[in-house]
C-alpha cells in the first residue's frame, strides 16, 4: 500500500463568512497543492473540505498520515465521535443534530477506502506544510472580498 502524507487547513473570515481551504498531498518526491473556497461558509466546513478533497485525489487505497490543526476533525476521528454520530443517525447525545453531516457523510467512504491516521498539529506554529496550507486557504478566502 502506498504511503502518503497530507497536510490540510481551512480558513474563514467571519464565522460564517468567506472561506478557503488548502491541502498538500505528498507521495515520494511528488508534492501537489490544491485549494478552493466559498463565499459564505464556516471554518469547520473549510477544514473538512480540505480533508475530503485531498483524499479524493488518491487513485487507489493508500496508507495516509493526515496532519491537521483542526481539533474538530482530529478529535472526531481519534476519539471515535464520528462512529457514534453515525450510529446515532447523525445526532449528538444531548445537543441535537451533528453539524456538517453532508461533509462527514462524504468523508466516511474515503476513510473506508484508505487507512488514515489523523495527527493534530498546532496551527500557526512551526509546521512548514501546515503554514503553507493556511496561506493557500487564506488566499482562496480573499478571492471573495468585494
Amino acid at each position: 500500500m502506498k504511503k502518503v502524507k497530507i497536510y490540510t487547513d481551512g480558513a474563514c473570515s467571519g464565522n460564517p463568512g468567506r472561506g478557503g481551504w488548502g491541502a498538500i498531498v505528498m507521495y515520494k518526491d511528488a508534492v501537489k497543492e490544491i485549494s478552493g473556497g466559498e463565499p459564505e461558509t464556516t471554518n469547520n466546513r473549510m477544514e473538512l473540505t480540505a480533508v475530503i478533497e485531498a483524499l479524493k485525489l488518491l487513485k487507489e487505497p493508500c496508507e495516509v498520515e493526515l496532519y491537521s490543526d483542526s481539533q474538530y476533525i482530529t478529535n472526531a476521528i481519534n476519539k471515535q465521535w464520528l462512529s457514534s454520530w453515525q450510529k446515532n443517525n447523525w445526532r449528538l447525545k444531548s445537543r441535537g443534530a451533528v453539524k456538517n453531516p453532508d461533509l462527514w457523510q462524504s468523508l466516511v467512504p474515503l476513510l473506508e477506502t484508505h487507512k488514515v491516521t489523523f495527527i493534530w498539529v498546532k496551527g500557526h506554529a512551526d509546521s512548514e506544510y501546515n503554514n503553507r496550507c493556511d496561506e493557500l486557504a487564506v488566499s482562496e478566502s480573499n478571492k471573495f472580498i468585494i
